[in-house]
């Protein structure tokens, strides 16, 4: 499994990032890859999002130096910010599992997984594709996928400072709070240390996927 890490980087550099790793995928030079980053301020739209849950104009956005940005992937309206540790792996499915929803679900039990080495208990939600903690939500997913290849993916909220901008839209389009590893936690966390932990995670849950499928 490759692993590629951006840094921090605007959203529309690492989404074409993402495609040229796509395409080498597709091609056939590799069949997964783990992409990590941070983004500078931005709101996306996912396909099935609606510009009413964007609770501020266009202008007041661009004056707080939020860019918006339509994409892809689905789902609605999202945050990304440098408090946020972002993961979007470009995985060929046909390499482990030809089921978005188990897919989807994977991708829940990484972060599940990777928050509980913190001692946090977080859950899924029967019909809402995320992470929780508690009654807010801790993590979000949103995926493309094409010919089998996945890719967009995962967020997970770290750092207290980007929650005040939750407060700018509906997030996935629900009236929901937001909460950060450093909330739960009631202390302060270092995101970069977190990268090799989280891609760790995610090696251990696809590669035993992996190797139940062969069974």
């Amino acid at each position: 499994m490759r692993t590629v890490d951006l840094g921090l980087i605007d959203y529309n550099e690492a989404l074409e990032c993402q495609r040229l790793v796509f395409s080498d995928v597709k091609k056939g030079a590799y069949n997964s890859c783990l992409i990590t980053c941070f983004h500078n301020p931005v709101i996306t739209l996912g396909r099935q999002a609606s510009r009413k849950n964007i609770l501020i104009g266009k202008d007041e956005l661009q004056a707080k130096g939020i860019q918006l940005i339509e994409v892809e992937r689905g789902g609605d309206v999202t945050y990304h910010g440098p408090g946020q540790l972002v993961i979007y792996p470009v995985f060929n499915l046909n390499y482990f599992k030809k089921d978005i929803h188990f897919f989807l679900r994977q991708l829940e039990e990484t972060a599940i997984d990777f928050l509980s080495d913190f001692g946090i208990t977080a859950t899924r939600r029967l019909g809402l594709t995320g992470v929780w903690f508690g009654s807010k939500k801790i993590a979000s997913i949103g995926i493309c996928v094409r010919n089998w290849i996945t890719f967009h993916g995962m967020s997970i909220n770290i750092k207290n400072d980007d929650l005040k901008n939750y407060s700018l839209i509906r997030p996935c389009g629900m009236d929901i709070e937001m909460v950060s590893l450093e909330t739960a936690l009631g202390r302060q966390v270092e995101v970069n240390a977190l990268k090799a932990g989280l891609t760790a995670k995610f090696t251990n849950v696809f590669l035993k996927e992996k190797e139940e499928a062969l069974i």
